[in-house]
This record gives C-alpha cells, sequence and structure tokens, in this order.
C-alpha cells in the first residue's frame, strides 16, 4: 500500500494523516518464528520539514509465536512510538512512502528472540532431566554446581 507525498512536498499540504488497519502479508514473516501478526494499526501523521519526511505515530497490533518453553502458541502484543524521519521507505522520485515497508521494518525490531509466559518450570521434566530456573542455577542445591566449578578452572 503505497501513501502519496506528493502533496506534502508541493506544500500544497502541511501533513498527511496516516491511519488504518493494515495486514502484513504472510511472506513477509512465513521463514520466522512468528505465527501471524494481527491487528496491525497506525495513527499518526507525516510533515515535510527541512527537505526530509518525518513521521510521528503510534502502531499497535499482536504478534502470534511459540512459547520458548512450551510450544504453544502465544500472543504478544506490541505498541511502538515512531517519530522520525522516513527516508528509507520512500520512493524519492516517484513521491510515495509504501506503508507496509515502513510497519513490517520498525514491527520486526519489536519481534522477541524468545518469549515465554510459563511460570510454572516444575512441569517441564523428563527422565533424568528437569527444567531450572536462574535462582536454581546459582543455589548450592545445583546438582551441576562441580561440573561448572570444574568448566570455570579451565
Amino acid at each position: 500500500m503505497d501513501i502519496d507525498l506528493s502533496l506534502l512536498h508541493s506544500r500544497t499540504t502541511n501533513e498527511i494523516k496516516v491511519e488504518g488497519n493494515y495486514l502484513i502479508p504472510k511472506e513477509y514473516y512465513e521463514n520466522s518464528d512468528v505465527i501471524d501478526i494481527e491487528n496491525i494499526n497506525i495513527e499518526g501523521v507525516i510533515t515535510y520539514d527541512n527537505e526530509e519526511d518525518h513521521m510521528k505515530c503510534n502502531i499497535t497490533g499482536n504478534i502470534i509465536s511459540l512459547d520458548s518453553i512450551s510450544l504453544e502458541e502465544v500472543k504478544y502484543p506490541i505498541n511502538i512510538k515512531y517519530d522520525d524521519k522516513i527516508e528509507d521507505n520512500c520512493k524519492k522520485s516517484e513521491n510515495i512512502l509504501d506503508i507496509l515497508e515502513f510497519l513490517w521494518e520498525n514491527i520486526v525490531l519489536e519481534i522477541p528472540l524468545q518469549f515465554t509466559r510459563v511460570e510454572d518450570l516444575s512441569k517441564f521434566h523428563g527422565d533424568g532431566w528437569r527444567l531450572i530456573n536462574e535462582d536454581e542455577l546459582k543455589s548450592s542445591n545445583n546438582p551441576f554446581i562441580d561440573l561448572m566449578n570444574d568448566y570455570d578452572k579451565e
């Protein structure tokens, strides 16, 4: 989806309002841990100051991805406040802003590398192993403390 900036560049108008809900195409995130991106909403304005396009906006929505521990689908809410130049997304010779590219470049920065909603790690165990949290790792009850000390000596 392109936004025409020619009225802004010709000084016919002082700002262009950007509002609406957008659907990020699946091709953008199909090779990532993201399952879906939903309810992307942007509200803001584009201005033209000192020969530069500037956008001030708020981007909200949800990223659906797999929980890093339980592997269940989790909804990760995003709320991005953007206030900067937008030259990278503008086709200067055409006076056009590709809003989907702009949205994707800002959303991809919000995708967590690891995300979990699991609070009780005790149910994640198996034959001879169990998941421990950071506090247990540092405590004296850690069965691997001897191995860690040997590793630190090397």
